[in-house]
Formats: C-alpha cells, structure tokens, sequence
C-alpha cells in the first residue's frame, strides 16, 4: 500500500482531475474502507481474506482507490488525552469578508489546530483545536487565533467527552478521545 506523510483530514492538496469523475463505490469498496479504516496496517492478503476476495482483486480496488483520491493516505489514529492534549474544544470564527485565503493559510500554521472547515450558516469557519490543558488553549485562542489579519470574533466551545464512530460506521470502539 501506498503510504506517506498525510496532511490534516480534509485537506489533501489534491484537486480532482477536471472533467473527470470518480468510479461510483460498489459494496465491495466500501467494506474495503471499512476494513482499512478499522486497520489500515491490513495487509493484503489479510484484507482479502476480510472482504472474501482474491488478493489480486483487494490490491486492484485498492490501487483504483487511491488513484481516484478516496484513499489519500495511511495514518495512525492517536489518542488525544494520553499523548498529552487532555483539552479539545470547537472554535467558532467569523472573518471578514473575502479574507478567507489569507485567514486560512495563516491559521493552518498555527499548532493544536486539528481541524479546520469552512461553513454556511452563522459562522464562516469551525476549528477543532486540541491543546494539554485550558491555559494553553486560551493562549491559542486570544494570541495567536485572534491576531490572524481578517479574523473579526470567535467562540469557543468546550469538549467534555467525545467519541469517533468513524465515516463508515463502526462502534468507534478504541476510537475515544477520554481516557
């Protein structure tokens, strides 16, 4: 399998190739996802035998995967409390009109953000930010999230508990971020 350094979830640095669209995934596909996405150590042969394909046949879809940027990486999925960011909370910013380009590049520099998506709605942009304790994040928020040129207020929530069911489904068993 392919592999190497991932950047953060949703931004994969790709655009897809113009006029060009992805195969539909069939059942097949998609319990080949699941499978990599509770394990994507899997090896083929293992995977294979998961699905009940031929090894060729699991290594052939999984290729077409990733050529079509469905599969844009192999990652670990690392608990967020026991490496030390026992904090995570949703910051909620609005920006000013037409800065988005340059609130964004900026703040994908700025560290514990883990994830950043722009929406519709009440607000123009939703962070996940995760940080070892409440000092820390207030620092990220107030120093360096809201010195960003174009960021015009935030607002933040803070996690209690989460868990990851995962985009396939599951029981996001091993996938909880509480220790």
């Amino acid at each position: 399998m392919s592999s190497g350094t991932p950047l953060p979830p949703g931004l994969t640095g790709r655009t897809p190739a113009a006029g060009r669209t992805p195969a539909a995934l069939d059942d097949l596909d998609r319990a080949i996802l699941r499978e990599l996405v509770a394990d994507g150590r899997l090896s083929m042969r293992a995977l294979a035998e998961r699905v009940n394909v031929s090894r060729s046949n699991a290594y052939t879809r999984v290729e077409r995967l990733i050529a079509d940027d469905v599969i844009t990486g192999f990652t670990a999925r690392v608990n967020p409390v026991r490496a030390g960011l026992g904090t995570a909370a949703y910051v909620l910013v609005n920006i000013e009109q037409n800065s988005w380009r340059k609130v964004s590049a900026q703040l994908r520099e700025v560290p514990g953000i883990e994830h950043l998506a722009f929406v519709g709605g009440d607000v123009d942009l939703i962070m996940l930010v995760r940080t070892p304790d409440n000092a820390s994040l207030r620092d990220i928020v107030l120093s360096r999230i809201h010195t960003v040129e174009g960021v015009r207020s935030t607002r933040t929530w803070l996690i209690f508990d989460e868990t990851s069911p995962g985009p396939f489904g599951g029981d996001g068993a091993g996938q909880a971020a509480t220790a």
